[in-house]
């Protein structure tokens, strides 16, 4: 039996962990489960798959959590604080670590999963983004295997021979092909694009993710993060790193080799595809998904992004030649901006134009250590969110309005 902690239980990516981990209960035990604050959602996974124990960021809400516990009789214990998450990620009857909690937040813990050994399936992408280079360290140091779940860079790996390792430039490779949904907004007139509505933004046309990932899919962040992302994983320079808009969602992503082959991985657009390949790695299990039918799908179509009408990506892309610390200023003003929007304090059309602002004052500097990037993260938020509030500045769509 393989032990296996899945922090972030409660999102997506965490309740499609779940489902392939229910389908192969011989081979795979929940050790542990951990969220930021879903009471409901983490008391009824806990009642399903009995774990050791659990934890919620929040206090508040673990207590509740014990209390709904207790009162069902489920002996799970109950642990609080970010603190917490990294613990589980460190207990040694978890061979195995779901890092899925999105956002700055899932740093600390998927860094302790990294340092402890485990095998680490990374789907929070912004741990990447903000310090690649201390995961990365992390992995060679202890001897973890990294094996990313994000269909796009999971499709890469498969891609690569198997001698490749994280962080490296794998012989004979040209380039990579990222491929992209286009979101919601793809075909959008730009003025309907800059005043889009929240609801409008997290319908996306064939992935079922969290608000925050489907804005950045909406505006081409969550592509741009996972430019920088595929960058750290796979050893390549951002020049060296495409991206294609590809609306069916069939080739999840491409590797291009030097003596002219590309090879694809393709499969229907589910999340529960690349979580059993890492999960198994390299055998193969079922994952419940739908088989692909390639007549069924139909024409395959690619294009070109338009950096006019989504202007994110541009900005990752220069975030990403920048290097140092300018990732981490990315994401943050992002995750502000973001945040902002689906409160309804922004237009959809003002995220890039904040994460521009708060791009134009990076002064440089590098991820030495957590600390540094943690400061870099806190300094770049405040910038964002001063940017937003300040009554004098005006955002229009790709930039500042004069």
């Amino acid at each position: 039996m393989i032990g296996v902690c899945v922090l972030g239980s409660t999102g997506s990516i965490g309740r499609s962990t779940l489902d392939v981990l229910a389908r192969h209960p011989d081979r795979y035990r929940v050790i542990s489960l951990a969220a930021r604050s879903d009471v409901a959602g983490l008391a009824q996974q806990c009642l399903q798959f009995r774990p050791a124990r659990a934890a919620l960021a929040d206090p508040v809400a673990a207590r509740e959590l014990a209390q709904q516990l207790r009162t069902e009789g489920c002996s799970t214990e109950v642990l609080s604080g970010p603190e917490a998450l990294a613990e589980l990620a460190r207990d040694s009857d978890a061979a195995v670590v779901m890092a899925a909690i999105s956002g700055a937040a899932g740093l600390p813990s998927t860094l302790a999963a990294a340092q402890a050994g485990k095998r680490l399936l990374i789907a929070n992408k912004e741990s990447v983004v903000m310090a690649g280079a201390l995961l990365l360290d992390a992995v060679r140091r202890s001897g973890a295997e990294l094996i990313p779940i994000d269909s796009e860079h999971n499709a890469i790996f498969q891609c690569l021979p198997p001698v490749w390792q994280v962080g490296q430039r794998s012989a004979g490779v040209r380039r990579l092909l990222l491929t992209a949904s286009g979101g919601p907004f793809l075909d959008w007139p730009a003025a309907a694009i800059g005043t889009a509505t929240p609801e409008q933004a997290v319908a996306h046309p064939r992935w079922s993710m969290g608000a925050k990932i489907s804005v950045d899919s909406a505006s081409l962040m969550n592509k741009g993060l996972e430019l920088i992302e595929a960058a750290v994983l796979f050893g390549m320079p951002p020049d060296d790193i495409e991206v294609l808009i590809h609306p069916e969602s069939v080739v999840h992503s491409l590797v291009e080799f030097v003596d002219g082959s590309t090879l694809a991985q393709l499969g229907s657009p589910d999340m529960r595809t690349p979580i059993a390949q890492a999960l198994a790695w390299p055998e193969r299990i079922p994952a419940g998904v739908e088989f692909l039918d390639l007549l069924k799908a139909g024409q395959l179509n690619f294009r070109a992004p338009d950096l006019e009408r989504f202007p994110a990506l541009a900005l990752a892309r220069a975030a990403a030649q920048a290097g140092g610390l300018a990732s981490v200023w990315l994401n943050a003003a992002d995750e502000v901006a973001v945040e902002a929007f689906l409160a309804k304090r922004l237009n959809f059309g003002d995220i890039p134009a904040v994460i521009a602002d708060v791009m134009d004052q990076f002064s440089g500097g590098q991820s030495q250590d957590l600390a540094a990037v943690l400061a870099a993260d806190a300094e770049a938020r405040a910038r964002a969110v001063q940017g937003i509030a300040a009554p004098h500045r005006l955002y229009r769509l790709g930039g500042r309005a004069p």
